[in-house]
This record gives structure tokens, C-alpha cells and sequence, in this order.
């Protein structure tokens, strides 16, 4: 058990006696809360919070840090409160383990929902304060020390967790010792089966691998010194964990992981990693494909390293990692390493801000994504990337995540560039902006003013920046559009209703819509956004909620039916709303009816979507199914572009080439099959139903008409 004496001397060169007094207080303070309280390994409570203040003390971390690694249980577990830690230590202090302690509730309730929840408390907690993240991994470390002194269930929900959400946090935090060490405690619970059937594989391999790695590492210091070099030289053997992951994601054997011994050199400068790269590679062949410059292309968490597989005179393979102490440092403890607080510092996100660009992109990525699975996958993306390597033109390395598009590029380069992305030159050839890129690949993307996003770019990218972004515009353009349409809806009823000058003018109509229907709004956008999303019908209830004492000129609203007989007598009919543009996503036209322009059509408001169009021949309509409140009276502008759906009933005799002279009449009209369905009888007779896609209603009689003139049609019907 580690004793407070011990973190005392680790860090007695970094602290004056005044820090080292103000940490023992922490300590007798922690001592006395957790009192009689005893671990289920049966160990004094207070081992635990001793064992996560040394590891943080071995990473070189703050006063603050430690004295709230010493109190992270004390609220959780004692009846002291976070208020009499605040007395005693500071607010700073009683923030980190408040921070700590939120965590540590979530995770004791979760099943599969709650895992989105936990990561969404971290990373809240990590925005505030990094700190309470370096905490929450150490106390997860020595928890998964004493794991098998809980049942079964528990063990493997907990290293599930940490295999899941805090080894990855570790990894982007570039905090690499305390990564390995977490997925290798983790791994034996979550795969109990391959862990003992790779120790069973790994053990004769290590005391053979131990021997050959020391004399290697014996014959690496002699070649430094022989040329000059001054390093470091270290042995590492690979982690079990790491070696299943590899033998995993390649599909090979034991004998295939190539760096399963591995030296690590130590220089004091980069010019020094290259000249001692030289020097192994004149000695020993490298194997190319093993070979990476991790120096002059970081990884996501900055991790810089030259990395080399070379082969011995024994056929002995030895990966080989060369870096500068800094480098190594970084590589060791990640952004903990040089994380300095300083009085009136921000502790926050402000001050590393290319290695914590993930954190932000999760953190967009948390509060637009409601559905927890989908959190959860598309976090997996940012959390665990699989990284590649793009190009600009000039040179510059974009980092992406595997399975990343041409369009993640574009919007990593800027914001801009990705919302008019057309299409790629990706290594000289054009291709389209949802192609997935791969390592090496030179990218320049090409813009259009005229380009903008829709729902299917969602489906083209796997970063969590672009798909922020990509979100947040066509949200804007939502709003936009139901802002437009619910000023048409007001316009309409204007008309309509004949209404006087007090509700036209804007600031009246403002003070009225408050006071009246006690709606919170900033401006009219706010209710016409309201209006054109179909979350406010705007009808006769409403004028006259505006305006008790108006005596509006119009009666109640007819029925459905009513206003189909009125339509198709000929009736003059009220004042409607026009449909001009079919690109206007607030008002598209119904499935299940797919009414054609030219036809009667009425228009059916629905929360959240704007104004469907529905045919009044529509099931929907004759049944009088839809409300009739969110009625809404359309007519077709004669201008409205585009192309429809249509369904024709053909019956005709069954005779050699019948099908051949109906798509014949189609194609010389202009008409588009897009889908046939033929069937014969035995009594001779065949019926085809043909999905066109039509102008209009004139174009489907032309066409109708045609068909019907046939040899051997003898009917032609509208399905």
C-alpha cells in the first residue's frame, strides 16, 4: 500500500514545504472522513484515493490537483460535504471533486441508454476542467486493480466501460502509459477467453523474447556510441491487449505481429531521431511497409514518434521507436504532461486548442444528437479514430479519421469551402465529393456559389465537425424557409379575412400576438417561424383570439367535402396559397397520394414539417382522416417546374408487341416510365401498371389519350 510519505518524496522537488503542508491537510482530512471504512479487498478505504493522488504525482500534476485526488470519495462515501471541502480548501478544489463525483453517480446506474449519459457528463466535466478527467482515469486505474473482488456482473460492465469510453478518452489525450495500462486490467474481464489464450501463446514466447531483447538493446547503445549519438535506449515488450487488437483488425497470427519486441531511443533533438534513424537503417534492413514518420505527421492526440521494423542477422524482427525526451514525455502522460496552472489561468479549453478540436466536435456533437445510439456511433468515429493522411496541393496534411470523405476534407480546410464542396480532384481526377479517401491521397476540393448542403451530405461524411456544420446550415435554412411560408400563411389570412390596418402593421401585430396568446417572441420571425412550421395554425380561432371585439366577415371553415364539391362545381373559391417552388422543403408534396400539378390539391400544416400537399382525390382527404384546422387552401402556380408521379391501370388483349407500342407512346410525348408491372391471364387478356413521371395533368390525359388509341387497349385509367 502506498503510504502519503512516498507521494511526499515524489514530488518533493516540485513543491515548496507551504504546497507540501497544504496536501498533508488533504490527507489528514480524507484520513479522518473515510474512518473505519474498508475496501472489499479488505484494505483501509483510504489505499484508494492514496493509490490515484501517487499516479497523478508521478505525472507531475498540479497542488490542486492532488489535494482533490486525495478528497475525489470523500462526498460520495462519507457524510462530509462538498460545501465543508469548499470551507476548507477552496472552490477550485471542491469544482474538481464535485466534477469527479457526477461521473461516479452516472456509472453506477448504466445500462445502455445511461453509457451516452456518462460520456456526456465527462466531457462537460473535462470542458470545465481538464483536471477532473487526469482524476477520473487514475481512480478508474486502481479500481480496475481490485476488480476481481466483485462479482462477475460487475466486473465485466465495468472493464466494458473502460474499454469503451475511458481508454479512448486516455488515447486522445495523447496519455499513452495510463491507455495501456487501463485496456490490459480491462481486457482479461471483457475477453476472458482470449486473454488466457494469448498468455498461453505469448508466455514461452517472452522468456525467449526477454533474453534477445536485452542483447539487442546491448547491441543498439554500442551502435549509438560507435557513431556519436548520445541516447537513451529502452526495451518494451507489447502489451497483450495491443497484440489481440492487432491480430484482430489484420486477421493474423501470433507469429505475424512483427513488433512484438520493440526498442525505444531517447534523443535530445529531432535532427538526432533522423541521424539515429540512418544509422539503424545503414545497419539493418527495415521492413518499407512498417515504416512511419509520426514526427513530421502527428497523429490526432500529437503524438510524434519515428517508428521502424528492421530484421537482424538471427531473421529476429524489433520495432524500433525514436523520439525526443519531450516527445516521449508527451507520448507517456499527453496533455497532462505540461498542463501548468497558474494563478487566474483559465483551466478550461482556451489553452490547447488543436488537441482538444475533437473535444469540441464531441461536445456539438452531443447537444444535436438526441438519440443515444446514434451519439454513441458516431462518437466511436471521433473517439477511436482509425487515422489517414490527405494532402492539399501545397502539402498541408490533413488528419482524418478512416472512412472519411472528400468532404470531411473540404470542411476541415474551412467551413465555407465545405458548404459549396461540388466535387474533388483527388490525385488529378475528378470524383464526387462522398468519395472516401485514403492514406497519401492528394485532395483539392472545388467550389460552386451555387452549391449548398441537403440531408443526403449527412450520409457522406463520418467526421463530427463536418456533421455539425452541415447541420447548423440546414437548420438555418429550415428557419428560413418556415419563416417564408408562415409569412405567406398570414398574408393569406390578411386577404382573406379583409383585416384591418392595426393588425398589418408589424410592431402592433408584435404587441398584440404577446399579450394576447402569451407567446415569448422576439420579433414576427419568431411567429411566422412558428406559423410555417405548423406548430401555430393561423385560422378564424386565431384572428379572433387576437382581437375579441373584431367581427370577422367570414364563417366557420367548410368541411373537406364541402370544399371538394365547391372545387370541382366550378364555386368561387376563397383566397388560397399559391405553390410556387419545389424546392421549398417547408412545403413538399405527399407520398402517399403524389398529387400532380393541375389537379385540385389541398394543403395539410404539420408540426415541425411545414405544408404537405395532398391530392384531393387522396384517401386522406375523401375520409376526411386529416384535422381539419391544419387545412390549408392551395392552387397550383402555373409556373410550378418539375416533374411528377404518376400511376396508369392499361388493359388490353395480350398480343406480340402490345407493351413495345405502349412505351412508344410514352417516349413520343415525352413521358418517362420508370417502373412496369405486366400481367397475364389465361383468358387472353393483360393489365400493365405504369409509374410515369409527368409535367402535369394535361401531360397524363395526352399520354392516357394516346395510350387508349392503341391496337388492342381497350381501357386506360388514373390508379
Amino acid at each position: 500500500m502506498i503510504r502519503f510519505d512516498d507521494i511526499v518524496e515524489k514530488i518533493q522537488g516540485d513543491y515548496t514545504e507551504k504546497d507540501i503542508r497544504t496536501l498533508q491537510k488533504a490527507y489528514i482530512f480524507a484520513a479522518r472522513a473515510h474512518r473505519g471504512q474498508i475496501r472489499r479487498s479488505g484494505e483501509p478505504y483510504l489505499s484508494h484515493p492514496l493509490e490515484v493522488t501517487n499516479l497523478l504525482a508521478e505525472m507531475h500534476l498540479d497542488l490542486t490537483t492532488l489535494i482533490a485526488a486525495l478528497l475525489h470519495d470523500v462526498p460520495e462515501d462519507t457524510d462530509v460535504s462538498l460545501a465543508e471541502i469548499k470551507e476548507n480548501f477552496g472552490r477550485e478544489v471542491a469544482t474538481l471533486v464535485e466534477g469527479v463525483t457526477k461521473i461516479s453517480r452516472i456509472e453506477d446506474t448504466s445500462p445502455e441508454d445511461t453509457r451516452a449519459e456518462t460520456i456526456r457528463k465527462i466531457i462537460l466535466a473535462m470542458i470545465d476542467d481538464l483536471r477532473v478527467i487526469f482524476i477520473k482515469l487514475a481512480d478508474r486505474w486502481h479500481n480496475l486493480k481490485t476488480l476481481h473482488f466483485l462479482s462477475e456482473d460487475k466486473q465485466k460492465r465495468i472493464a466494458r466501460e473502460t474499454l469503451d469510453i475511458y481508454a479512448p478518452i486516455a488515447n486522445r489525450l495523447g496519455m499513452g502509459r495510463i491507455r495501456a495500462e487501463l485496456e490490459e486490467l480491462a481486457f482479461r474481464y471483457v475477453e476472458p477467453d482470449e486473454y488466457f489464450r494469448l498468455v498461453a501463446l505469448v508466455e514461452p514466447a517472452l522468456k525467449k523474447g526477454e533474453k534477445e531483447l536485452k542483447k539487442f538493446k546491448k547491441d543498439m547503445e554500442q551502435l549509438m556510441r560507435d557513431n556519436g549519438l548520445g541516447v537513451e535506449v529502452q526495451s518494451r515488450i507489447k502489451r497483450l491487449y495491443s497484440v489481440y487488437c492487432k491480430m484482430q483488425k489484420k486477421s493474423i497470427d501470433f507469429d505475424q505481429v512483427y513488433d512484438f519486441l520493440a526498442l525505444r531511443i531517447i534523443t535530445d533533438s529531432v535532427k538526432s531521431c533522423y541521424a539515429a534513424l540512418g544509422i539503424i537503417h545503414q545497419r539493418w534492413p527495415h521492413l518499407p511497409q512498417r515504416f512511419h514518420d509520426y514526427i513530421a505527421m502527428p497523429k490526432a492526440n500529437l503524438y510524434q514518434s519515428l517508428h521502424t521494423t528492421i530484421i537482424t542477422e538471427d531473421r529476429l524482427t524489433f520495432e524500433i521507436q525514436i523520439r525526443t525526451r519531450e516527445m516521449h514525455e508527451l507520448a507517456e502522460n499527453g496533455i497532462a504532461s505540461h498542463w501548468k496552472y497558474k494563478e487566474g489561468a483559465p483551466s478550461g479549453l482556451g489553452s490547447e486548442d488543436q488537441r482538444l478540436q475533437w473535444l469540441r466536435e464531441i461536445t456539438a456533437l452531443f447537444s444535436e444528437q438526441k438519440n443515444p445510439k446514434e451519439f454513441l456511433k458516431n462518437l466511436k468515429i471521433n473517439l477511436i479514430p482509425e487515422e489517414i493522411y490527405a494532402f492539399t496541393p501545397k502539402g498541408k496534411v490533413i488528419s482524418l479519421p478512416a472512412g472519411a470523405t472528400a468532404l470531411d476534407f473540404a470542411f476541415k480546410i474551412h467551413t465555407e469551402i465545405g458548404l459549396q464542396a461540388r466535387e474533388a480532384r483527388i490525385n488529378r481526377e475528378i470524383m464526387p465529393v462522398k468519395t472516401v479517401l485514403k492514406s497519401g491521397d492528394i485532395v483539392e476540393v472545388i467550389t460552386s456559389a451555387d452549391r449548398s448542403p441537403n440531408r443526403s451530405w449527412l450520409n457522406w461524411v463520418a467526421t463530427a465537425g463536418a456533421r455539425q456544420q452541415i447541420k447548423k446550415y440546414l437548420n438555418i435554412k429550415r428557419r428560413s424557409q418556415s419563416i417564408a411560408l408562415g409569412k405567406r400563411l398570414w398574408d393569406k389570412e390578411l386577404k382573406k379575412y379583409k383585416l384591418p390596418p392595426a393588425f398589418q402593421n408589424e410592431k402592433d401585430l408584435l404587441r398584440r400576438i404577446k399579450h394576447q396568446l402569451n407567446l415569448q417572441l422576439n420579433n414576427l420571425d419568431d411567429f411566422y417561424y412558428l406559423a410555417g412550421s405548423g406548430q401555430l395554425i393561423i385560422n378564424e380561432e386565431f384572428i379572433k383570439r387576437l382581437n375579441s371585439g373584431l367581427t370577422l366577415p367570414v364563417s366557420s371553415p367548410a368541411g373537406v367535402l364541402k370544399k371538394i364539391v365547391d372545387t370541382i362545381s366550378g364555386r368561387p373559391a376563397g383566397v388560397r396559397l399559391v405553390i410556387k417552388d419545389p424546392k421549398e422543403q417547408m412545403i413538399h408534396l405527399a407520398r402517399c397520394c403524389s398529387p400532380i400539378k393541375g389537379e385540385p390539391v389541398v394543403g395539410y400544416l404539420t408540426a415541425g414539417k411545414g405544408l404537405t400537399i395532398h391530392a384531393q382525390r387522396c384517401h386522406l382527404v375523401q375520409k376526411e382522416i386529416l384535422d381539419n384546422q391544419r387545412l390549408v387552401e392551395v392552387a397550383w402556380d402555373p409556373d410550378y417546374p418539375g416533374q411528377f408521379k404518376a400511376r396508369l391501370m392499361i388493359r388490353a388483349n395480350d398480343s406480340p408487341g402490345v407493351l413495345a407500342r405502349v412505351a412508344a407512346a410514352v417516349a413520343e410525348l415525352k413521358g418517362n416510365i420508370s417502373r412496369a408491372e405486366v400481367k397475364t391471364g389465361t383468358d387472353g387478356q393483360a393489365s400493365m401498371v405504369l409509374e410515369l413521371a409527368i409535367n402535369d395533368t394535361g401531360h397524363l390525359r395526352q399520354i392516357a389519350n394516346k395510350i387508349s388509341r392503341l391496337k388492342d387497349v381497350y381501357s386506360v385509367a388514373q390508379e
